[in-house]
């Protein structure tokens, strides 16, 4: 069974990237190896990985560096790898700037305009995203409004029972008042004559 072609571009899972590093780096190290003994060729291979690390060979001797030219090799490529993932990181920010002004012209506008159906789904998730933060948001506020009012409930319906029992005592007093008012314009002997 024959293997499809292999696009030539970043490995984008870091998993796969790793693997995919460590099974080249050690075909290429053999075939290294094979052309120096088929061909009688001083082969000399220096290879830095995305980390830093660096593997070596060399078919008769040894490669020399000075410890010095290594870290400016590993500096270079990490800074270059740095600079292009950085590079690849604003094109895509400016990409999704001008879709977001495109969709903000449409939405303001009311009219297409010359969006492309990819910009339109781009443009429809993140107002479906810009939709959910929104939501979520007014419920939280509607939850702090609802146990705001929960609260003053609270207070309320204790300042009413302190009131209703004002009112009972009241109520008791004048009561009590009345039953002696009634006690002494009502003598209990009736003294005929």
């Amino acid at each position: 069974m024959a293997r499809g072609k292999i696009q030539m571009k970043r490995i984008e899972n870091p998993v796969h990237r790793q693997v995919t590093f460590c099974k080249r780096r050690s075909g290429l190290l053999k075939k290294a190896k094979e052309l120096s003994v088929l061909c009688d060729a001083e082969v000399g291979v220096i290879i830095f990985s995305p980390h830093g690390k660096l593997y070596e060979l060399a078919t008769r001797g040894t490669i020399r560096f000075s410890n010095e030219q290594i870290m400016i090799k590993v500096a270079g490529s990490l800074l270059e790898h740095i600079f292009q993932d950085a590079k690849k990181e604003i094109g895509i920010l400016k990409q999704e700037i001008e879709v977001l002004r495109k969709g903000l012209g449409y939405v303001l506008g009311g009219g297409s305009g010359n969006m492309t159906l990819d910009e339109l789904d781009v443009l429809e998730k993140h107002l479906e995203l810009w939709i959910y933060h929104i939501r979520s948001t007014k419920m939280d506020i509607m939850f702090q409004e609802i146990q705001l009012l929960r609260n003053n409930e609270g207070i309320l319906q204790a300042e009413n029972q302190y009131l209703q029992e004002k009112i009972d005592e009241k109520n008791a007093e004048v009561l009590m008042t009345t039953n002696n008012i009634n006690c002494v314009n009502y003598p209990t002997h009736i003294h005929h004559f």
